[in-house]
């Protein structure tokens, strides 16, 4: 196994990524689309350079990323795409209209995907985080943290462990019957 830091708007550097793994190790088994940003204003103080910036990387540097991955997993004939969605892209939020929509889309190229991939035994499938303890919390105020764990069942934060495990699940053979999927990671935030 190997993990990669890539720009995901530049196809030079994907490309690049793929060709090296292949190169190590013959094949791709999974791939894991967890890039994202965010760049949040209302919708009437909101650029347009913000609104593209965020679609660019959260929804356009999944469709760079599967795109190049996708004829290697099908001549394999077996491969496994794990997607990032989020909590906001199924239930929106206010002052992230980008991020919500990129999240959303996410979720939409997830489900064709898994429609256009399935038959050829290369699954897709998309993990619905909640509010997770890392960098992008840091600057939260204490007084909104305590919001975000009030909103959530579960009286907490994610760990970024309890997410590890469940992409490795739905890369792993282990799901061999899932694809399609969206699956929530929140606490109960949706409940």
């Amino acid at each position: 196994a190997a993990g990669y830091v890539v720009n995901v708007t530049e196809r030079a550097t994907i490309d690049a990524m793929v060709a090296d793994v292949k190169a190590k190790f013959g094949r791709i088994d999974a791939l894991v689309n967890n890039a994202g940003i965010t760049k949040d204003a209302r919708l009437v103080k909101m650029t347009e350079a913000q609104f593209d910036a965020v679609i660019a990387v959260n929804l356009k540097g999944v469709f760079n990323c599967t795109q190049a991955v996708a004829e290697t997993m099908i001549a394999q004939g077996a491969g496994s795409i794990v997607n990032t969605s989020s909590i906001a892209g199924t239930h929106g939020n206010f002052g992230q209209g980008n991020y919500a929509a990129s999240k959303a889309g996410v979720i939409g190229l997830t489900k064709t995907w898994a429609k256009e991939l399935g038959p050829k035994n290369v699954r897709v499938n998309t993990v619905v985080p909640g509010s997770v303890a890392t960098h992008i919390l840091d600057t939260v105020p204490e007084e909104v943290m305590n919001q975000i764990r009030n909103a959530c069942w579960m009286r907490r934060v994610g760990q970024p462990e309890e997410l590890a495990n469940v992409y490795a699940f739905l890369a792993s053979d282990e799901a061999s019957y899932v694809n399609g999927a969206t699956l929530e990671v929140s606490g109960g935030v949706s409940l």
